[in-house]
């Protein structure tokens, strides 16, 4: 039997690569279809798509929050002279100061331009990519964390409409033996209803036409055969597991209506009774499957 999955769920998963340091956090919640929102640091916007596209292999519906964290250790803050962009520097300004366009720049001026210093903060290309792929890895194993939470949910859930399943079986049942007896005691109401209007007997004939009417109206076997298709196509659809939510979402309403036509023909109390009861376990089902990817 495949297994339900949830929409609700945390995961957190870090990774380190050298001095950095990377932590994911994964918030889930339900969602009519997918939405993916990330938080990273600057300069890390690159990642985001490649990420994205890992949750929709992963998910089909859900609106998760995704943020990264990221550190490095400033234990050694050694910073490098690229003396490559330096001398560059310096070579292309001899012209300039030879015509008298510019002074001479200094040492202090040169060093202020950017990229002629360099941390080790600043990775190389490959190391940049080393450790995008790193992130990458760790976000995996966040997601993997957070199937399996959505998994244990969707566990629970499962146990919850199986057992309101159970209860809309046994109320549908006592619907139908109340079916079996409607149509007498419709013509007996009818017959003693018109026997207070009326000093004759009514001729039995007569009394029959009128009761089968009133029975036509009242016949609730339809939607009680309904009720069962309905039943037989939600268990179903659980022992598929998901993405059934929407499926599932679209049968609990058509539950709603059949469950709302009997009580619109209930002429009795008991009836009644179990309308109202069939309603509250079909609500019950309704909101707990808002939450089944």
């Amino acid at each position: 039997m495949a297994r339900l999955s949830g929409m609700t769920g945390f995961a957190r998963a870090s990774g380190q690569l050298a001095q950095w340091t990377f932590i994911w956090e994964l918030k889930s919640v339900n969602g009519k279809g997918l939405e993916v929102r990330f938080r990273t640091p600057p300069g890390y916007d690159a990642l985001e798509q490649a990420a994205r596209e890992r949750a929709k292999a992963t998910f089909s519906r859900g609106n998760i929050q995704a943020s990264l964290t990221l550190s490095r250790d400033q234990s050694d803050g050694a910073i490098a002279i690229d003396t490559a962009r330096l001398e560059g520097l310096i070579a292309a300004s001899r012209d300039y100061v030879a015509r008298g366009d510019v002074s001479p720049p200094s040492f202090d001026g040169l060093l202020a331009i950017k990229g002629v210093l360099r941390s080790e903060e600043e990775a190389s290309e490959d190391d940049a990519e080393a450790l995008h792929g790193a992130i990458l890895v760790s976000f995996d194993e966040a997601l993997a964390a957070l199937n399996a939470a959505r998994r244990e949910e969707g566990a629970a859930l499962s146990g919850i409409l199986i057992t309101v399943l159970d209860e809309i079986v046994a109320f549908r049942e006592q619907a139908a033996s109340l079916a079996v007896t409607r149509p007498d005691m419709i013509r007996d109401r009818f017959r003693a209803k018109l026997q207070d209007f009326l000093d004759s007997d009514i001729p039995e004939e007569r009394l029959a036409q009128e009761a089968a009417m009133l029975a036509v109206k009242a016949d609730i076997r339809e939607e009680l055969d309904r009720l069962t298709a309905h039943i037989d196509s939600a268990r179903d659809l659980l022992a598929q597991g998901s993405p059934v939510g929407r499926k599932l979402d679209f049968l609990s309403q058509e539950f709603n209506r059949e469950v709302n036509t009997l009580c619109s023909k209930s002429g009795d109390s008991e009836l009644t009774r179990i309308g109202l009861a069939l309603k509250a376990a079909v609500d019950q089902f309704r909101e707990q499957i808002q939450n089944v990817e």
